[in-house]
């Protein structure tokens, strides 16, 4: 049984959580997103840190409305976050979506919304040096892992270093695609892109991403982003290769070495 408190639970029961999770709109309700929120819940009461979600009170950052251009709705999405987070006088969050994170880290401030702001793979290295972490490698030794940048935690925010470290705390062979890190190219969701038709061209963005995975001849492509998971399991199924290599984020990456 998993055990994820709720802010407004705590605050009856008169205590405050350490970091709240903000699982965002991919992991709350996308099927293959809440494997990667319930592998980072796992990890969390592993470690004991003290967390909690907002739950029900929980709405969209606002990023996808932000991206499309819609600032009137994003602000209205962003102020009443800010208000439910300062209701319970939030100082530190986590989140798994790179969007949410880039959202929440950079565009809440100038309407008021200052938090601390760390993606997940930031806070698992961050506990792992602070040995309340641990990750067992035998599961992914020998394996091949090639990680791909998210737009919005690599280019974005300049976060390359704590997914690579986490991955080679796992005893796998990590190969980077040609276009890595500064040079990473977008799985073909971010700004929106997600929720619109294709334009024209001659190949989806996606496919060509996947394309440059395949070419180092990886086990499995981690991502962490669900966007990108997304993106990178529809590319391997273009390819008919989902019998060969996995995507899996890193959350999910630790918890299976974890046995969890």
């Amino acid at each position: 049984m998993l055990n994820v408190p709720t802010l407004s639970q705590l605050q009856s029961e008169g205590k405050k959580a350490e970091i709240v999770f903000w699982v965002g709109c991919a992991g709350s309700f996308d099927d293959r997103a809440k494997k990667i929120t319930k592998a980072f819940v796992k990890l969390l009461n592993q470690t004991k840190i003290s967390f909690a979600v907002l739950g029900t009170e929980e709405s969209c950052t606002g990023d996808p409305a932000k991206r499309a251009g819609n600032e009137f709705l994003f602000q209205m999405q962003a102020l009443q976050n800010i208000a439910t987070l300062d209701a319970y006088q939030v100082t530190k969050i986590v989140t798994t979506c790179p969007h949410c994170f880039n959202t929440l880290k950079n565009e809440y401030p100038e309407l008021g919304g200052k938090y601390e702001v760390i993606h997940h793979t930031q806070l698992l290295k961050q506990l792992l040096r602070e040995d309340k972490l641990t990750i067992q490698g035998g599961k992914y030794k020998g394996k091949r892992i090639t990680y791909h940048d998210p737009c919005y935690l690599g280019r974005a925010n300049q976060v390359y270093e704590a997914p690579r470290a986490l991955i080679q705390k796992l005893d796998a062979e990590l190969v980077e695609m040609k276009s890595c890190k500064s040079k990473g190219l977008c799985c073909g969701a971010g700004g929106a892109q997600m929720f619109k038709d294709a334009e024209n061209g001659e190949k989806e963005v996606n496919i060509e991403r996947t394309e440059q995975a395949l070419e180092v001849q990886p086990d499995i492509v981690a991502a962490a982003c669900p966007f990108c998971n997304t993106m990178m399991t529809d590319g391997i199924k273009n390819k008919e290769q989902e019998g060969k290599v996995e995507v899996m984020d890193i959350a999910e990456l630790i918890a299976n070495a974890n046995d969890l």
